[in-house]
């Protein structure tokens, strides 16, 4: 048995351009022209397997020229190219930098959250498990890529973003619309320690962020495994930092190795999909 994502999730929509799909969120920005988004899938690249096929990551052992081949088809999408993005040395932590065009093609950090309110400036980040967190601030004109595993969910990279924001671009939390992406859900994600300890040290509801088996029908386990929910964390992050729109994607990255690439499902042997970001 699976746990069945909840009334928090909404279903994300699928489009499809120049024959590469991908997917946004319906609410995310209320619709607003002011940003363009997407998730892409690992669909429709040329690397093979176990990269296979969309992988957009530089940092497993796919070869390069695949790697900025499938750049170039994923980007051209909303007509940008790798060196009109700025990139991210993601490193599980809670840093947020603020950009601009001058940081075109260039790997920012080691951050896990970018930021700008630059016109046309966009952001991208590549995932495997880990949730996309996307902000954007309709008032102000400003927009935040995010890059949220259980580290990032702990040290509360999802609140430095609003955060820093806020501090940068006078941002009302109230104002935001927020998005988690598609990450590993409880349906997958066996946890012990040290994660057990820190989501326990960290969040008010541990217990609820940390569920029995699927297949134990709600009992106890025995021994010290649980299984963390992922989305649901990020998302309350979110909300304590005074966001009050917040959507989450109804997949488990997981549960659908057609759709996306999972670094727990697949042994740590596989891609990496990516999102961008755009104001």
């Amino acid at each position: 048995m699976q746990y069945e994502f909840d009334k928090r999730s909404v279903k994300v929509i699928e489009h499809i351009r120049n024959s590469l799909p991908f997917f946004c969120f319906e609410n995310f920005a209320n619709g607003s022209s002011d940003t363009q988004h997407a998730v892409f899938t690992r669909q429709g690249g040329t690397s093979p397997w176990p990269f296979d096929t969309l992988n957009l990551s530089i940092s497993v052992r796919d070869r390069a020229e695949n790697v900025y081949a499938n750049r170039s088809r994923a980007y051209a999408t909303h007509d940008r190219s790798n060196d009109s993005l700025v990139h991210a040395h993601l490193i599980h932590g809670a840093d947020v930098a603020i950009v601009t065009h001058q940081d075109y093609g260039q790997y920012i950090g080691p951050v896990d959250g970018l930021i700008t309110n630059e016109k046309g400036c966009g952001l991208t980040m590549n995932y495997a498990d880990c949730a996309p967190i996307l902000i954007f601030d309709p008032l102000r004109g400003g927009i935040g890529l995010g890059h949220a595993g259980w580290q990032g969910a702990v040290k509360d990279l999802p609140g430095a973003m609003v955060r820093a924001m806020q501090q940068a671009f006078g941002s009302e939390p109230a104002d935001l619309s927020a998005a988690v992406g598609p990450c590993i859900g409880p349906c997958c994600y066996e946890v012990g320690e040290p994660v057990l300890s820190a989501v326990k040290d960290t969040f008010n509801e541990s217990q609820a962020l940390l569920r029995p088996a699927p297949d134990t029908g709600g009992s106890e386990l025995s021994g010290d495994k649980r299984y963390f929910d992922l989305p649901e964390a990020n998302r309350q992050r979110l909300l304590e930092a005074g966001v009050e729109q917040v959507e989450v994607a109804d997949f488990c990255t997981a549960c659908r190795t057609d759709l996306f690439f999972s670094h727990r499902a697949e042994k740590g042997c596989t891609g990496r999909f990516g999102a961008i970001l755009m104001l």
